[in-house]
């Protein structure tokens, strides 16, 4: 990200992503004073990429804004109303300001669904406000973030097409391709918290990270903390060269792999107080355990790109390879 928008978004979170704002969406409450601070700062819109209400950021930049939300754990929908203005600037609409958010049209574990306005792909694109759908089961990821079941109804306001190439497959390689661009975010952050907790924490007379075992489990924590920067990198060059599924498919791999060992060596260092309401490592940990999950996990995404290898033949295995 350039200074000047990195320095804003990281003020941003930092005022507005405190315990109190953490614990209490866990609680159900919707944050608004954040969600409020990101519409007026304009990162809602930061993925749009023409037009009238483009930022005239890079994708890269972008998918930055996704990372920080992730180190903050940023409880609202941000990154998903970000993928929908992207998608609703590509069919010459308006952005929303209102969180919104993408679904097929199954409807399942909608971010959101009860309070965020969706649009729902089927052959067309149907855009429905808040409320419009109902409720048929209201449920959390393990972070707690609303993942709704809801039912289909007829739209207020008529579908519209899909922009060309615009499939339910990149649809999902995007929203995939943001979730590791957050997850990257959330790992830097528990690094850096757990580099700080076993610096300060002293047993038998001297700090933990003094021990060689606490050291070489903080090494590994730091190198998947940086794999998982890398994948986030490379999803964001995969978006912007027309959502690359092979390549978002190989981040997303390495990202969900990365949290899962990353998140257990983070608990493993912090011990019983990484588990605690009041401690600020679970509300990431608890993120990094859902969203390697979500948009497809490793396996999903490693079947995927296993495929196109395969079909890829032993002649093009070394280019395809080297081309992600």
């Amino acid at each position: 990200m350039s200074d000047a928008l990195s320095t804003t978004v990281a003020r941003l979170f930092a005022a507005h992503c405190t315990p109190a704002v953490l614990r209490a969406a866990e609680d159900g409450h919707w944050p608004d004073a954040l969600w409020h601070a990101c519409t007026e700062a304009g990162l809602h819109l930061a993925l749009i990429d023409r037009g009238d209400h483009s930022l005239d950021v890079s994708a890269s930049e972008a998918f930055g804004v996704a990372r920080a939300a992730g180190a903050h754990a940023a409880p609202i929908p941000l990154v998903e109303t970000m993928l929908a203005n992207w998608l609703l600037a590509h069919c010459d609409r308006e952005p929303r300001s209102e969180p919104t958010v993408i679904a097929d049209a199954g409807l399942r574990r909608v971010p959101w669904g009860q309070r965020a306005g969706v649009i729902m792909c089927g052959s067309k694109l149907s855009v429905f406000e808040p409320n419009e759908l109902a409720t048929a089961r209201a449920g959390t990821n393990l972070a707690k973030e609303p993942r709704d079941d809801l039912t289909r109804s007829t739209p207020s306001r008529e579908p519209f097409a899909r922009p060309d190439g615009v499939t339910d497959l990149r649809l999902r390689a995007a929203a995939a391709a943001l979730r590791v661009a957050q997850m990257a975010g959330a790992l830097e952050s528990i690094a850096a918290m757990t580099i700080e907790y076993t610096t300060q924490r002293v047993q038998f007379g001297k700090p933990i990270a003094k021990f060689q075992a606490v050291q070489q489990s903080a090494a590994i924590l730091a190198e998947q903390a940086a794999a998982a920067g890398a994948a986030a990198d490379m999803a964001a060059e995969a978006f912007a060269n027309g959502i690359d599924v092979n390549a978002i498919a190989a981040a997303k791999t390495f990202a969900g792999e990365a949290a899962s060992i990353g998140a257990g060596l983070a608990h493993q260092l912090h011990g019983a107080i990484g588990f605690s309401r009041e401690y600020a490592l679970h509300h990431r940990t608890q993120r990094l355990w859902s969203w390697r999950d979500e948009y497809g996990n490793d396996t999903e995404w490693a079947a995927l790109l296993g495929s196109h290898l395969a079909r890829a033949g032993g002649d093009r295995l070394w280019t395809e390879i080297t081309a992600l």
